[in-house]
């Protein structure tokens, strides 16, 4: 038994220290007087204040940052969850942008949501 328990241990510990990254399940922008507002829900482990999801970003097609959403705490508790951001402007003749979402110890994850905008 000792072995099983220390497997256990090893995966329990590989988990907290790599947490997950931070997976965008969906976004969704809407016109909103000259600018966007954008829906954006979340997953991630989060593991209290030392570990949670922390940001999500609308970028350009070339990579500029065009909002930015801070989140302030955990969610443990709401998992997924989302957060909305108003008053992006976006430069004429993009057709899309990319949102990329973080979290507070290995910052943004690799994984990019390309979202389709309608003018």
């Amino acid at each position: 038994m000792r072995p099983l328990i220390c497997f256990l241990l090893l995966l329990l510990a590989s988990q907290v220290l790599h947490g997950g990254e931070v997976e965008i399940v969906s976004a969704e922008a809407e016109r909103e007087g000259d600018g966007y507002r954008f829906h954006v829900t979340l997953r991630h482990a989060d593991s209290g204040w030392e570990h949670y999801a922390n940001v999500w970003r609308v970028l350009g097609p070339d990579g500029t940052l065009l909002g930015e959403r801070i989140l302030y705490h955990p969610h443990v508790d709401e998992q997924p969850f989302t957060r909305s951001l108003s008053g992006v402007r976006i430069p004429p003749g993009t057709d899309y942008v990319e949102i990329e979402a973080g979290d507070s110890v290995h910052g943004a994850s690799p994984g990019r949501w390309r979202l389709g905008l309608t003018r």
